[in-house]
């Protein structure tokens, strides 16, 4: 079964109850981890419990492939569901996974951990077309995700945030759900259980000022406004902090795409200030100068010769043998070069 973005959510929550085997895989290995949780929460009340939870390793299973039919098919000792992970899955799975669905127990989820896959991974074609298995990707979130997760998170805390802070957040944090749960638990402690005052962007910026100071809108903004020298500069320092690069590119994307969006409202007539307001979420207040000049910068074609590139260089960081930060930097340094 291949699960759709709309319905991921409550999937994650509540799988149904014919699902037998489900693949979680993307890039981003934060979202992929809380959402493998979630689901094995769902089924067993404890992750680390020894009687119903078996993690198996690509290495157990290379030395004992039966080893996944046998952890799966076993009886609880304790009673209730089996829960089996398994983590690193790749397509070396496939064969006995097809093996396992012949005759699966009706008690038991096998849940599979995995980085990026292929359209073309026969893991991930198998688990989107059998009936009893599902296939969840899990992208880098972009803004407009993130500020749900922000409100979300707030609310089930019992606190309020303004949007001015959402909006910050949404940018300053955007990439790793791990990296993002971690800074808004951060902001939460900061914060306070008996602070019933909302939550500023002050706030936010005085407990998360960390993820912001070097954060991947320095990049975009010294990208999207010519600044070679700059954008080369926090391009290093993004991947000395461990930032992936499709976090990079993806963020690259998504600014390139809202300047598009501005531009093809201007280039119809709108005055800049009322085309940024069609975007959401809205530009951090800081940012809509910066972001307007850039939206009068740049041309409508030149702006879609960037997406473009950026679409390709996806691409290429993941089929060629070059060097994923080369490629990169050569992206970074091409597009800072363009007169728009």
């Amino acid at each position: 079964m291949k699960i759709q973005f709309r319905d991921i959510e409550g999937f994650v929550k509540s799988p149904p109850t014919n699902m037998r085997v489900i693949l979680i895989y993307g890039p981003d290995s934060g979202l992929m981890k809380e959402r493998a949780k979630t689901i094995g929460r769902s089924i067993v009340e404890d992750l680390n419990d020894p009687f119903n939870v078996a993690t198996l390793s690509p290495a157990t299973l290379a030395e004992d492939p039966a080893r996944l039919s046998d952890e799966a098919s076993a009886m609880s000792m304790m009673g209730g569901k089996r829960l089996i992970r398994v983590e690193e899955a790749s397509d070396k799975l496939t064969t006995l996974l097809k093996d396992y669905l012949e005759n699966p127990n009706d008690n038991a989820l096998i849940v599979l951990e995995a980085g990026e896959l292929s359209p073309r991974s026969s893991l991930r074609k198998f688990c989107e077309t059998a009936d009893e298995a599902a296939a969840i990707p899990c992208y880098v979130e972009d803004e407009r995700d993130l500020t749900r997760l922000i409100r979300e998170t707030c609310s089930q805390a019992g606190k309020q945030i303004d949007q001015d802070a959402v909006t910050w957040l949404a940018s300053a944090i955007v990439g790793d759900r791990a990296r993002a749960r971690s800074e808004l638990e951060k902001l939460l402690l900061y914060k306070g259980a008996n602070d019933t005052a909302q939550i500023t962007l002050q706030d936010a910026q005085a407990s998360c000022g960390s993820a912001g100071a070097q954060s991947l809108d320095d990049l975009i903004y010294a990208v999207a406004d010519g600044n070679t020298q700059k954008a080369l500069h926090v391009y290093n320092q993004l991947l000395e902090e461990g930032v992936v690069f499709i976090t990079i590119i993806r963020t690259l994307q998504n600014h390139f795409r809202r300047l598009h969006a501005t531009r093809c409202r201007m280039d119809g007539g709108e005055p800049p200030a009322i085309a940024m307001k069609s975007l959401a979420p809205p530009v951090f207040f800081k940012q809509q100068a910066a972001f307007g000049a850039q939206a009068n910068r740049w041309r409508k074609t030149s702006l879609e010769r960037v997406m473009a590139r950026l679409m390709d260089l996806e691409a290429q960081c993941k089929t060629t043998g070059m060097p994923v930060d080369t490629l990169c930097a050569q992206a970074v340094l091409g597009i800072s070069a363009m007169r728009g």
